[in-house]
């Protein structure tokens, strides 16, 4: 019993992924807006199918109709509904970081494959892109410098880029309570 509780600590010290109170993957108000915000393509303040295929489909060509249905399940899938589905969730065995990582490389090699990442920019209205733009792309994320994007490279991106939105949003607070 010692011994499984000591494992579990270790677990969690090890874990990545920032929990809720019942060790579910914490989702936070303005992170679950956005995203909701993001896939509510018309504004309507209701997600369909296929608002869900309109943002997807960039990253899942070949997701099959009966999944944006099982995703959205509800006829009136509204934010709260989001909310009510995620606040409280308790997936203790998912990694939303590593997930999302999947899709950029989907031959399980543990790094970004190019040709994927070139596909979605492309897919995303970024037109081609050239072998100088993806070096620039992998220099920027290559945190530990071995010339490959990596889940660990990948983890610390989405980690900056949250800490620079919440040094814009700070800053946009200064300058606008002037």
């Amino acid at each position: 019993e010692e011994l499984k509780a000591e494992m579990a600590m270790m677990d969690e010290e090890n874990d990545p992924v920032p929990r809720n109170e019942h060790g579910g993957v914490l989702v936070n108000e303005e992170e679950l807006k956005a995203a909701f915000d993001f896939f509510d393509v018309g504004k309507k303040g209701v997600l369909t199918p296929a608002d869900l295929k309109a943002r997807l489909s960039v990253f899942y060509k070949n997701l099959p109709a009966r999944e944006y249905k099982f995703l959205i399940s509800e006829p009136e899938f509204t934010y709260k509904t989001l909310h009510k589905l995620l606040m409280n969730n308790e997936l203790t065995n998912f990694d939303p970081v590593r997930e999302a990582f999947k899709v950029y490389d989907p031959h399980e090699t543990g790094f970004v494959d190019i040709e994927v990442l070139k596909a979605i920019f492309s897919n995303l209205g970024f037109g081609d892109v050239t072998n100088e733009d993806v070096q620039v792309l992998v220099e920027t994320a290559d945190v530990d410098g071995d010339g490959k994007i990596s889940l660990e490279d990948f983890r610390h991106m989405i980690q900056f880029n949250k800490q620079k939105e919440a040094a814009i949003d700070e800053m946009h607070k200064t300058l606008g309570g002037k």
